[in-house]
């Protein structure tokens, strides 16, 4: 059950919060003192950010704010601000599989899961809508990476050979900027 943060009132620290988004609910940790460790995820634009402590202010983004008062957690408050924060800096965003909603229920109940992301894959049609979301995101992300290799390719010089110390011989290895081919090989 949800209950909407009032204005003149605090959570408890280790309260699950939430903040609705166009299209999904933004969820985070509040560890007191007015402030909210939660993943950045896509708050931040199209690349995923950290795991990070921002003002509640911030998370919030100038939307409601929401307590979830669900299933008994597995750990005290102070337990859940602590593993909040252990994760703070992390950078393994993943929407599917490592989102904001994922986090907090880890936090909170020692399992990563997002009901939100198990209502989207439980239906055909927003499951045929998410492939093709996937799709051009991948043909987004090949464009941008073709078109920062052809940058930097011109602005290598061409007396030098690439190093393992040269930060531009990353892009020259598929493999350092599209883990996915990785694993299809």
């Amino acid at each position: 059950m949800d209950s909407l943060l009032r204005d003149d009132e605090e959570p408890l620290p280790g309260t699950h919060i939430l903040s609705p988004r166009r299209g999904y609910l933004h969820h985070g940790i509040y560890v007191g003192e007015g402030r909210v460790v939660h993943y950045a995820g896509l708050a931040r634009g199209l690349f995923g950010g950290p795991v990070e402590e921002v003002f509640l202010t911030q998370f919030a983004r100038g939307r409601s704010i929401w307590m979830r008062w669900g299933r008994q957690p597995a750990f005290d408050p102070a337990e859940v601000v602590r593993r909040a924060r252990s994760r703070v800096g992390e950078e393994q965003y993943q929407i599917l599989e490592n989102n904001c909603e994922h986090f907090c229920e880890w936090c909170i109940h020692g399992q990563s899961r997002s009901y939100q992301v198990e209502r989207l894959l439980s239906s055909r049609h927003s499951l045929a809508i998410l492939l093709e979301i996937v799709a051009w995101w991948d043909a987004c992300c090949a464009r941008v990476r073709l078109s920062l290799r052809t940058m930097f390719a011109a602005s290598r010089s061409s007396q030098r050979a690439p190093t393992v110390e040269d930060p531009d011989s990353a892009w020259d290895a598929p493999d350092a900027y599209n883990p996915r081919l990785a694993l299809r090989r």
